[in-house]
């Protein structure tokens, strides 16, 4: 599933290949992918042309004269760049055709990732936008924050770095590692945390993911950046999928267990 560290990756890779290029057609295989009315998705995108690449959290912001085109990629969702006279794929679900006869395609094997377009002007008071909390690599997340999110909440830490409100882009992966990094037990009840076990999480989230954005991210499983990039991240993480492996720090053994339904990896010796 891509992370933030991906999103921005995916972000900053487009941006060097689309922008400027003139939508000319817009193809949609699978109308549940976008949110509204699909015929109008379509006529006013064509002859608009890609200006910009936002990001919040793990939502792209494609921005057009007038308007935004929020992408969310969910499972595994990826985007490709190939020539226009390419026959499409099984699962490729949107297809935006530009005027030097390239293609930006929308590739989803689960096809739950969306799109919807908003104007430019209405993209901040969208519902899923609204609830972002503070991303983990801005200098508004601090450990009062992120205390005051926490400390009545009876609910495993985990799942509460989980959550897109309290700190928006982070997923399975890094929350694993982040909690590994700031010797916080993925089951501790957030109405246990301390301050100074908000301040480590805080500064594990920002060094983490900066590492991991400069790495390309995290290449693993299902996901890459499908756009000739191959995330590097992987190499650096200490306990997510590394179930029964050695710790790096104390030697013990990596366990794994479900939190919220969630595969969870933690050393029980540094995170007790």
């Amino acid at each position: 599933m891509p992370e933030i560290a991906e999103v921005e990756t995916v972000r900053n890779t487009l941006k060097q290949r689309i922008l400027g290029k003139k939508i000319v057609s817009v193809d949609v295989y699978y109308e549940k992918m976008i949110d509204g009315d699909v015929s109008a998705f379509k006529n006013l995108l064509i002859g608009k042309s890609f200006n910009d690449i936002k990001r919040i959290g793990k939502w792209l912001i494609f921005c057009l004269d007038g308007y935004v085109l929020l992408s969310h990629l969910r499972m595994e969702g990826k985007f490709f760049i190939k020539p226009c006279d390419d026959e499409a794929t099984k699962h490729e679900h949107v297809v935006f055709t530009f005027s030097d006869q390239s293609t930006l395609r929308y590739h989803d094997t689960r096809k739950f990732g969306r799109m919807i377009l908003l104007k430019e002007d209405e993209y901040l008071d969208y519902p899923a936008i609204l609830k972002q909390g503070i991303e983990p690599i801005s200098k508004d997340l601090n450990k009062d924050y992120l205390y005051e999110k926490l400390y009545k909440k009876n609910i495993p830490m985990k799942s509460l770095l989980l959550d897109q409100s309290i700190i928006s882009g982070l997923g399975n992966i890094y929350a694993d590692e982040v909690l590994f990094a700031a010797n916080v037990n993925p089951l501790k009840l957030g109405k246990d945390i301390t301050i100074d076990e908000c301040d480590r999480i805080v500064k594990a989230s920002n060094d983490i993911i900066l590492r991991a954005i400069e790495c390309g991210g995290t290449t693993i499983r299902s996901y890459t950046s499908s756009l000739g990039v191959t995330g590097r991240f992987q190499q650096h993480l200490k306990v997510h999928k590394r179930e029964n492996c050695e710790c790096f720090v104390c030697h013990g053994i990596i366990k794994r267990v479900k939190v919220g339904g969630r595969s969870t990896y933690f050393c029980p010796n540094c995170q007790k």
